[in-house]
């Protein structure tokens, strides 16, 4: 068990939670002040979209099948690898982003 600030959840040995259905919104904003991430509604809109590909699929999605699923299911945000790298502050979008959304680490992700 590991103790994000009054919440305590099982992560695995890449940061991970354990079991994503521990997740929770409060849960994603601990794990976001790790990444030095201020969470607001357009995260969640995208860890709400990429948590719904996980119960599609049953997997989580690496980083071109996660852009072409938002791009389809959030045309709005009009969403690229760019901006999915600013948004979460990282170059490393797939793995923050399951990682924010509760969900395993991606298949040949580093």
């Amino acid at each position: 068990m590991t103790n994000l600030t009054n919440i305590t959840a099982e992560l695995d040995c890449d940061g991970h939670l354990a079991d994503p259905n521990d997740w929770t919104p409060d849960i994603a904003k601990q794990l976001a002040k790790n990444l030095e991430i201020q969470l607001d509604e357009t995260h969640f809109l995208v860890l709400s979209a990429v948590r719904d590909y996980y119960q599609a699929f049953s997997h989580s999605p690496t980083t071109r099948p996660l852009i072409k699923y938002l791009s389809q299911t959030l045309p709005n945000l009009q969403l690229d690898n760019a901006k999915l790298q600013t948004l979460f502050n990282t170059g490393l979008v797939a793995r923050h982003v399951n990682r924010l959304a509760g969900l395993p680490k991606p298949a040949n992700c580093l």
